[in-house]
């Protein structure tokens, strides 16, 4: 019996030996250009056998790739032979970030192989790259790591070659550092996704529990050192007695630098950071509006580590009210800030933020500055799980908000969390009104697999729980929400999957003490090639200002990459709706949009973009507001680096034509130089006295801005 257990415990390890990768220790390091000719690829180690986990689990993909590894005292090296018929391969000489609708690889990095969290890698057969965090359960675009790559189109298909500094990740302060890994390829005609290793069917998208284990041996450990110097130039310009002049000019400098404590810990400061918005927002439908619209964080003081701020029991559903504990953005006009990230250990993870904004307050006895502080701690369990606390505080001359709490991701079972959160808040708007204070609180189950998807979740948010640095939607409901999503596997040529969706959410508004209900039935289908067709019916009532509307409706999405340069997506949905207002009625809202693609070559793409919402009062049947707009972007591509971009902007709303004209060059994130142009027109004409209504467009505004910064990196 000894014996017997003996060798069953030596072929346990020797398992686990084998599922080691150990990539290849080079002296010639190879030059990233995407041919795969180097030595260094002779001798590095190779994975293989790609299975499929989307649209379907386990399926062989039926183009080969082969993922080659190595590393040297600077860098991680990877390397990506993908085998397909070159003209079927979509693939687009793109801006970096802007690539996800051609055909790609990915490599999914855990730095730290604790299951908190993955680095990925987005590089199309191009070479062109964009990249992400994923943590608790959510993916953040908006983050840009320094790594380069190479790729190019062969006679079997493509290759890609990465290299990733090791200055540009966080790893165990260790000789032998252990990370785990996860290889992608994504096949756009197929809309199907392959990974070594394979994802267990029953465990869903749990990514980080099913990553494979790698093996560095005498990593360097740098003392990193960055300062990432930038300089402004703005000059603003609008229509005054019948002129266009000179309003107001700008010029700015910024620094921001980043100190490795550690390996494993950074600190980062900056002053007057760069909003490094080259692009002004798309436009968004800003009327009849419940809660204020949400806009992206793109500094990049704020998106270092910004992952570890995601709260468990949070996002769950669109009925959800916290989206977001801290949103960055909040903070609109810092002008300096500090911030600690990383680990400690093996299993703590810590981040501290402090920024002090300048409120530009005019009123007497306002406010000029307000200072944020959050403080995050997080304790790694086994796998994906996790315990954690956090504390923010907004102080404003004698008003505060101070919100702290404790929040968990708990891996139950295969492909099923639980997660949960609690947290109280303080709120006093001066010292001449009296503090408010109230809680938060939220529990969730759910199990993703391949065969079924259910949850269920209560959410509780008080009246006066207040977030100053978040994203809140509502405030005083409870609610009560389960969903459940079979999904089927259709022996047909023309449907891959269909995903039937039940959902039903039951909330009590605490004002009133009224009742509200959401129920939905949805169809979700994916058609054999690129494309999606979504049908659901809602019934829902909402409770607003103790009175109770109808908000039943139904809406329709379908849409993908009809051919290689030819992407369409169609939105509509009409539904009863609440006329938000202090006298509130009943009404029918009717929403639908188009976004369309074209790339009539490798360089250029075209986009455009139409949305269009009305609302009629249902008691006079009268139409109260009708809101469209038009987008369209122009983008040439010149190569990897550099592009120019034209934008056209109406909003037939407010009358107003906006026009947008950008050059841009990044070598790498933060070694940049961009020049904008942009104008503001509006339908008004000038009387001699004052400005009225015309029938032709008006320049009323203008702006030019000139951007530089370089990433100096020891």
């Amino acid at each position: 019996m000894r014996t017997a257990l003996l060798l069953a415990a030596i072929f346990v390890a020797a398992t686990v030996e084998a599922q080691t990768l150990r990539p290849y220790r080079t002296s010639a390091p190879p030059i990233i250009d995407g041919s795969l000719d180097d030595p260094v690829w002779k001798s590095a180690p190779m994975v293989t056998g790609l299975k499929t986990f989307a649209p379907d689990f386990d399926k062989d993909q039926e183009q080969k790739t082969e993922v080659l590894m190595a590393y040297d005292a600077e860098n991680l090296y990877f390397a990506y032979r993908c085998f397909d018929d070159r003209d079927k391969i979509k693939t687009s000489m793109a801006a970096r970030d802007n690539m996800r609708s051609d055909d790609w690889v990915c490599l999914n990095l855990d730095t730290f192989g604790d299951a908190q969290g993955l680095t990925a890698l987005y590089i199309n057969p191009f070479g062109i790259q964009q990249d992400s965090r994923f943590a608790g359960g959510r993916e953040d675009f908006s983050v840009d790591f320094v790594w380069y790559s190479g790729g190019r189109l062969t006679p079997d298909g493509y290759d890609v070659e990465i290299a990733l500094p090791l200055k540009s990740i966080r790893y165990a302060d260790t000789d032998t550092v252990i990370m785990t890994v996860f290889f992608e390829r994504f096949i756009s005609r197929r809309n199907e996704h392959g990974s070594y290793p394979a994802m267990d069917p029953k465990k869903g998208f749990a990514f980080l529990p099913q990553m494979t284990p790698m093996e560095y041996v005498g990593l360097e450990h740098y003392t990193l050192l960055e300062l990432l110097p930038a300089v402004t130039f703005a000059q603003q310009s609008s229509h005054a007695n019948g002129k266009l002049g000179v309003s107001g000019v700008r010029r700015e400098a910024s620094l921001t630098g980043k100190y490795g404590i550690t390996s494993d810990l950074i600190l980062d400061a900056t002053y007057n950071p760069d909003f490094s918005q080259v692009e002004a927002d798309a436009g968004q439908v800003d009327v009849n509006l419940r809660f204020g619209l949400f806009f992206p964080e793109k500094r990049p003081f704020f998106l270092e580590g910004r992952e570890v701020f995601n709260i468990g029991a949070t996002s769950v559903t669109p009925l959800d009210p916290i989206q977001s504990i801290v949103h960055t953005r909040t903070i609109v006009n810092p002008l300096i800030g500090t911030k600690v990230s990383g680990k400690i250990g093996d299993k703590n993870t810590v981040a501290l933020l402090y920024a002090n904004d300048e409120l530009g307050n005019s009123a007497a006895g306002a406010p000029t500055e307000a200072q944020f502080a959050v403080l995050r701690y997080k304790r790694s369990l086994t796998e994906d799980s996790f315990m954690g606390g956090m504390a923010t505080t907004r102080e404003a001359g004698s008003g505060y908000n101070r919100v702290a709490g404790v929040d968990a991701q708990i891996r139950e079972k295969e492909g099923a969390m639980f997660e949960a959160h609690a947290f109280g808040s303080q709120f006093r708007d001066s010292s001449s009104v009296p503090e408010m204070a109230d809680r938060a609180l939220g529990v969730k189950y759910g199990l993703v697999s391949r065969d079924i998807d259910y949850s269920a979740s209560i959410k509780d948010v008080g009246r006066d729980f207040r977030a100053d640095m978040g994203y809140i939607t509502r405030t005083g409901i409870t609610t009560y929400a389960a969903s459940v999503t079979p999904k089927l596997y259709p022996e047909s040529k023309l449907v891959n999957r269909i995903d039937v969706g039940v959902f039903s959410a039951q909330s009590r508004d605490r004002s009133s003490g009224m009742w509200e209900t959401m129920n939905t039935l949805s169809s979700l289908a994916y058609i054999r090639g690129n494309l999606l067709v979504l049908a659901q019916a809602t019934y829902s009532t909402e409770i607003f200002l103790d009175r109770r509307f109808q908000t039943s409706g139904l809406f329709m999405r379908g849409g993908g990459q009809f051919s290689r340069p030819l992407g369409v997506t169609l939105i509509f949905s009409g539904n009863k709706a609440i006329f938000y207002s202090g006298n509130p009625y009943q009404g029918t809202n009717r929403r639908a949009s188009a976004i369309i693609t074209y790339q009539p070559s490798d360089q250029l793409r075209i986009d455009y973009s139409f949305t269009y919402v009305d609302f009629t009062a249902d008691s006079a049947d009268v139409k109260v507001f009708e809101y469209p707009i038009n987008r369209l972007k122009l983008t040439y591509q010149v190569d990897k680096y550099l592009f120019f971009r034209a934008i056209g902007e109406y909003n037939g709303f407010r009358k107003q034509l906006l026009t947008d004209y950008l050059a841009s060059f990044t070598y790498i994130p933060g070694t940049v130089m961009h020049a904008g142009y942009g104008s503001l027109y509006n339908r008004v004409e000038w009387d001699g006295a004052n400005y009225r209504p015309g029938p032709k467009f008006l320049e009323t505004n203008r702006g030019f801005f000139f951007k530089a910064s370089y990433l100096w990196r020891m």
